[in-house]
């Protein structure tokens, strides 16, 4: 079992850019696909981007591609989301989400295919 501890949310001006993190807590993310989501008030939760258990191969939703970027560090413990050229409509509490699974072709882009969750943090896009 994985334990998800995010990090890194704040206040940024349009145009700015921030880094979010999402430690494992207990084991590494080697076996684990990674997503990132987000959530407006008022809105469903969303899906933001994906890593795959090996660390290398990522999709990303069409409104942040070109603009976010997941990676994830050497160790495997620690996954990051890189927010450049902000907008406002980015603003949302984002939680970053785990499931077990090595070897598969598929992106998980649903909140119902993962089973472990941070416990989010708030990111705002003045204008």
């Amino acid at each position: 079992q994985v334990q998800l501890v995010e990090s890194g949310g704040g206040l940024v001006q349009a145009g700015g850019s921030l880094r979010v993190s999402c430690a494992a807590s207990g084991r590494t993310f080697s076996s684990y696909e990674v997503g990132w989501f987000r959530q407006a008030p008022g809105k469903e939760r969303e899906f933001v981007a994906t890593i795959k258990w090996n660390g290398v191969n990522t999709y990303y939703a069409d409104s942040v591609k070109g603009r976010f970027a997941i990676s994830r560090d050497s160790a495997g413990s620690t996954v990051y989301l890189q927010m450049n050229s902000l907008k406002p409509e980015d603003t949302a509490v984002y939680y970053c989400a785990a499931r077990r699974g090595v070897y598969t072709a598929n992106y998980h882009v649903t909140p119902n295919d993962y089973g472990y969750w941070g416990q989010g943090t708030q990111v705002t896009v003045s204008s």
